[in-house]
């Protein structure tokens, strides 16, 4: 995002979740051990001044940010997959039957969405990472009777856009000022995940671009 502004102050809890979901900037480990030791994290530019202090972020504890904003920072993925199962049998152990064989397989899944169920039957849409995506598709559709389902289908060209923010926690409506404005932009969202923290959007891969810039505008993100 080329008008991208500097942050002053960035919460552990925000860090931690823009590092697992895609934001190059530390690795997720680093700040998992600032933050269970409490160790404030300058982060700067190998080209910055260092007698000037100003430049930089700093990487710290909710209570030291006196006014948190609502949303700190935009990640993207577009190491993504999408696979849906239509007309699911909607019965205890249905979820157990479909996500089991994928964790022994040593496949992560990510975003999960299950729409609500109609004489008894639902749809379930999944995302696991693009390389694990064929092994995916493939272990679902050897436990096709067991789990029951109709038919089985798949998207490689996703990508997912995540809001994170602990400003969230006390301000409403935050997701849905962003599904209107990738809305007016013509960008369809496939499925929705949200936390107390942060929420994510999973898109067609060719609007990236267009959904986290104006994500960044309308929270606020780009410099003056």
């Amino acid at each position: 995002v080329p008008k991208a502004r500097r942050m002053d102050k960035v919460a552990f809890e925000e860090m931690l979740e823009m590092a697992s979901l895609g934001a190059k900037v530390l690795q997720v480990r680093s700040v998992e051990v600032a933050m269970v030791h409490g160790v404030p994290t300058y982060v700067r530019s190998s080209f910055d001044d260092p007698e000037n202090p100003g430049q930089g972020t700093l990487i710290c504890n909710e209570e030291d940010i006196v006014e948190a904003q609502v949303v700190t920072g935009i990640a993207f993925s577009r190491d993504e997959a999408q696979i849906t199962l239509r007309r699911v049998a909607d019965k205890p152990g249905v979820a157990a039957a479909v996500f089991m064989p994928l964790a022994e397989a040593g496949i992560n899944v990510d975003m999960i969405v299950q729409v609500v169920s109609e004489e008894g039957m639902t749809d379930m849409t999944f995302t696991v990472g693009t390389a694990d995506y064929e092994r995916a598709f493939n272990i679902i559709e050897k436990v096709k009777d067991a789990v029951g389902f109709a038919h089985i289908t798949g998207e490689k060209d996703v990508a997912k856009i995540s809001a994170i923010g602990i400003g969230m926690r006390s301000h409403a409506g935050v997701a849905a000022q962003a599904f209107r404005a990738l809305s007016e932009k013509g960008v369809n969202i496939r499925a929705i995940t949200t936390s107390e923290i942060k929420f994510s959007v999973l898109i067609d891969e060719a609007y990236t671009e267009l959904a986290v810039r104006t994500l960044h505008s309308l929270y606020g993100l780009d410099a003056a």
